[in-house]
């Protein structure tokens, strides 16, 4: 159902006509609570300081949308506004500071008020933390992107060499994509936030987001044939040049001329 609205968003630079029209949008990327896999959801969203609040109404639905639960399991989230990816961090908002910022989207759009009558739950009020890198953080994301790359290797070897794996080789192949299609939604975002505190990186993180489109297409045939072998060779090459241009050390500032 969101769908449509999603392919509109991304290809007019976040501008949707329908009942969003006019309405300050973005996409929010979870993980799936159960599954892991990345899902993508519009949502209405206000700016309010340096942060975004998003509301999990379900157009006045009993129930939570999954968007909430699974950020509940992890809140690192990747939100699209315009044609900016960012990297965010959810946290639920609780007590008299969630009720006042409901209180005030209410007044600002009457939907908000009917979403409000129409359940007997209490409607959570997420603020999304866009992140934000000094060169201490940067550090520790690239500790975090090594660690990450080293896991999606070792699966993907085994998916190639375990005979185990081979034998089931369609749903492994599946589940080892969901899991690079989120690894990489993730690191869009956080490039942003490279590309801001980090200008001299630039060069490098639109080579990577280039890579990212190639190794997107090669996920699509690694699902429609079982063939990793292609795959495996991309992944190494571009998790080497990522590794080597973003992993900060003590050692000095990032550089994109290395």
């Amino acid at each position: 159902m969101n769908q449509p609205i999603i392919d509109e968003f991304r290809t007019n630079g976040g501008v949707v006509g329908g009942p969003f029209e006019g309405a300050p949008l973005l996409l929010m990327t979870t993980a799936g609570a159960r599954t892991g896999r990345p899902h993508t959801t519009p949502a209405a969203y206000v700016n309010d300081g340096g942060r975004l609040l998003v509301f999990a109404t379900n157009a006045g639905s009993a129930r939570h949308p999954q968007w909430f639960h699974n950020l509940v399991a992890d809140p690192q989230v990747t939100i699209e506004i315009g044609e900016r990816v960012l990297a965010a961090r959810a946290e639920v908002l609780t007590g008299s500071e969630r009720d006042a910022a409901y209180e005030a989207q209410a007044a600002r759009d009457p939907a908000f008020r009917a979403y409000e009558a129409a359940t007997g739950r209490v409607i959570p009020v997420v603020a999304l933390h866009p992140l934000k890198l000094d060169p201490a953080r940067l550090a520790a994301l690239g500790v975090q992107l090594k660690r990450h790359h080293a896991a999606l290797r070792e699966e993907l070897v085994r998916l190639r060499e375990d005979p185990e794996a081979r034998r089931d080789l369609m749903s492994h192949c599946l589940a080892f994509c969901s899991h690079l299609r989120l690894h990489h939604v993730r690191e869009d975002g956080a490039f942003t936030a490279i590309e801001n505190e980090f200008p001299d990186l630039a060069p490098v993180v639109a080579r990577l987001r280039a890579e990212h489109r190639v190794i997107a297409k090669a996920l699509t045939e690694v699902e429609a044939t079982g063939d990793v072998d292609g795959l495996l060779e991309e992944l190494d090459a571009h998790f080497a040049y990522e590794e080597e241009h973003l992993l900060v050390t003590s050692a000095g500032p990032p550089s994109a001329s290395a």
